[in-house]
């Protein structure tokens, strides 16, 4: 196939990809924006297979075998509630085959393989894939580690942790510097400099606490993408270019987005370590002071026979507990009796942008009761039951003391779930969020306490209303 017509079939499919992106941009066009996604790669690798300057097809065979079986046998068994540390690890991945296959290209080049001539264009595209891709690939380890409980989820704080980022970054400059100027002589440089940056990767994301996973998982995919961009810019292939800046830029944009809805600056994020501190027990008991009213499914359900309106604020206690499904059937029986029944929806609330919209897009939640923060905070006057299962921070009325300089989510937007007539909070205990500060909602007056498995209290109040 000539030159000419494989950039052809690269433009369509990059074509395809940002068509894609469009149409993922909304919820009901996501299915057919994921379709013209993996329609534009298909092409992009039929045509680069097509390629004879590639290596033999048996090496190809191979890995498209030992890949599509890991990629197979992790999505058979990651459940939807996994899909934080999924993303996380296609992050890692995505971020390190592009740190390695840079290093592969120059070592082909220094052979005269493919490529005619070194220049620093060339050994600078290899230095920044490498270093944004180690990072991508070992911080991504770190975020799944955290996510699926391999680690601890709020932040590890090192000594002197950001005099030591500073020094490895530092190194990791002047290697690849070294690297540019002088690629021949020093072909070990590379490598070493890949080394550095891994390392970086691992100290730069364990001081992290899960609540900011959100930001992590958008800013690592915004690195796998930038390092994949720079992969294209090795190989001179347009279609990695393009694929990874609009990889890259989505995932800035994200990150900018969580950050605002945080309404926490990127380097408060990165650096600050939020959650270290946890409220103490007197901490808590001057919040709560005894003023905690525990209830049961029975007395919920009498409270739900006489509402007309409800809204459910999902957590990422409600992804722990899978309890989507019976969340489904709770929201089915309410309607059958008459009721209004919407989902308020934060954008920080789980472990990933959209967390929350995958969890209950799973169980055929109707997208359109899918309300944003914007949309459904003036309606909760309005409100007579809001059932908040698992979260905690994105309700806490504290993020309006924007005052407190010591408070961790001062002036952090949050839904207003302490306006509606009742509130309901289905959690296993009065432990803090991952804000590490306690919560004055569990002891407002018109709050109530439904202790327990939010799948099993769902299952139980669905019981209860029909036994009412």
């Amino acid at each position: 196939m000539s030159l000419q017509l494989m950039n052809f079939f690269y433009l369509i499919a990059s074509v395809l990809f940002i068509l894609g992106l469009k149409y993922m941009s909304h919820p009901r066009t996501a299915v057919r924006g994921n379709l013209l996604g993996a329609l534009g790669m298909l092409i992009a690798i039929v045509v680069t297979l097509m390629d004879r300057n590639i290596v033999s097809y048996q090496v190809i065979v191979a890995g498209l075998v030992v890949g599509g079986l890991i990629g197979a046998i992790m999505a058979y068994r990651a459940p939807m509630t996994a899909m934080p540390q999924v993303v996380a690890v296609f992050n890692g991945f995505g971020g390190g085959a592009s740190a390695l296959a840079v290093g592969a290209a120059f070592i082909e080049a220094l052979k005269g393989s493919f490529f005619e001539e070194i220049n620093v264009l060339f050994t600078s595209s290899v230095a920044i894939a490498g270093f944004i891709g180690g990072i991508a690939f070992t911080g991504s380890g770190v975020a799944f580690a955290k996510l699926q409980g391999l680690m601890k989820e709020r932040p590890i704080i090192l000594p002197y942790r950001h005099l030591i980022n500073i020094a490895l970054a530092l190194i990791c400059v002047a290697l690849s510097v070294m690297f540019v100027m002088n690629p021949a002589s020093s072909s070990a440089t590379y490598w070493i400099m890949l080394a550095v940056a891994c390392v970086l990767g691992i100290t730069l994301v364990i001081p992290i606490g899960g609540a900011d996973m959100p930001v992590v998982i958008s800013l690592l995919n915004a690195y796998s993408g930038l390092a994949a961009a720079g992969h294209g810019w090795v190989l001179n292939n347009s279609v990695l270019i393009i694929s990874g800046s609009l990889v890259g830029s989505a995932g800035f944009i994200l990150t900018a987005v969580m950050c605002k809805a945080m309404n926490r600056s990127l380097t408060n994020v990165m650096f600050a370590g939020v959650g270290e501190i946890v409220a103490s027990e007197a901490e808590s008991k001057d919040v709560y002071a005894g003023r905690v009213k525990a209830t049961s499914p029975e007395e919920v359900a009498m409270l739900l026979e006489g509402a007309r309106r409800v809204v459910i604020v999902p957590g990422y206690g409600l992804a722990v507990a899978q309890a989507q499904y019976a969340i489904q059937d709770l929201t089915n029986y309410l309607e059958s009796k008459g009721v209004e029944v919407e989902f308020a929806i934060h954008p920080v609330a789980g472990r990933m942008p959209g967390h929350m919209n995958v969890l209950l897009a799973e169980a055929n939640i109707p997208y359109d009761k899918l309300k944003e923060m914007d949309e459904i905070n003036p309606t909760f006057r309005q409100t007579d039951v809001v059932i908040v299962i698992g979260a905690n921070d994105v309700v806490n009325p504290i993020a309006r003391n924007v005052t407190d300089p010591s408070n961790p989510i001062a002036g952090m937007p949050i839904l207003n779930v302490d306006e509606a007539r009742s509130v309901v909070i289905v959690k296993r205990s009065l432990s803090p969020g991952f804000a590490g500060i306690a919560n004055p909602l569990f002891a407002a007056d018109n709050s109530l306490m439904l202790f327990g498995d939010a799948k099993k209290m769902a299952v139980a109040l669905v019981a209860a209303l029909k036994e009412a």
